[in-house]
């Protein structure tokens, strides 16, 4: 099993940093996932993790932490990392998203700047799979790698007050799905009906990271529907099991 130069880094008085190399690489995460179980594995309390794209944070809920005891316990878990067991409880989540210029109020532009056509750019946006590599900035907002490079676009210049619940987004070389109402200067292409976060049950975010998304295109009147079953409680969302 590869390993990385990492960096380990204090993070306020009851964080750690760790640091892999500054590059967007599925390997990586399958690493710093590998590690963060192995962590999880020595069995110390009152530790929470959240990953991103090349870094882990590790938190203490209860008490400050001695950082230079701590390096070395991190270095030592690290080098005796095995692979997740956790690889089979992955899955590919199917999304839907409605592509109406209802909801879809970037789209013609964002398609003109990039040279293709609406249905060009809705093909592209649809037919990829999307890596979770991490989950923030609003709870249940999952940063998905994997973009085509024909679909990368800046963040708008101005960004909006106002970026309604479901909005599906572009910027950089990622694309996303805003969970909640929120500003935002992602460029808007679509609108999912289904809820990627919600406080009310034992589970608010049914993504975790190393899941991976693909969309699928719906018309405004399935949109409409599968807002009606999300409320009565019967929508069921497609997903497979990433490692059978």
């Amino acid at each position: 099993m590869k390993n990385y130069s990492i960096n380990i880094k204090p993070f306020g008085k009851r964080a750690v940093l760790i640091e892999w190399p500054k590059k967007v690489d599925e390997s990586i995460l399958e690493d710093i996932l590998d590690f963060s179980n192995s962590f999880k594995n020595l069995n110390l309390p009152n530790w929470e993790m959240s990953a991103a794209y090349n870094s882990l944070t590790m938190v203490n809920n209860t008490e400050d932490i001695d950082f230079v005891e701590m390096v070395p316990l991190i270095k030592d878990c690290y080098s005796k990392k095995t692979s997740s067991d956790n690889k089979s409880k992955r899955f590919l989540w199917r999304i839907p998203v409605c592509y109406d210029s209802d909801f879809a109020i970037d789209l013609q532009e964002t398609s003109k700047t990039l040279g293709v056509s609406a249905k060009e750019l809705i093909d592209l946006h649809t037919g990829n799979q999307y890596t979770v590599y991490g989950i923030g900035f609003l709870p249940g907002f999952m940063y998905l790698g994997g973009l085509p490079a024909e679909l990368e676009i800046p963040r708008r210049k101005e960004p909006r007050l106002l970026v309604n619940k479901g909005s599906v987004g572009l910027a950089g070389k990622q694309t996303g799905i805003y969970p909640q109402d929120s500003p935002g200067g992602w460029n808007i292409i679509g609108s999912c009906p289904i809820p990627i976060f919600d406080a009310r049950i034992e589970n608010p975010c049914f993504v975790n990271v190393g899941d991976k998304i693909q969309f699928y295109q719906i018309s405004k009147a399935e949109y409409d529907l599968h807002k009606i079953e999300t409320e009565v409680g019967i929508y069921k969302l497609e997903k497979t099991p990433l490692h059978a």
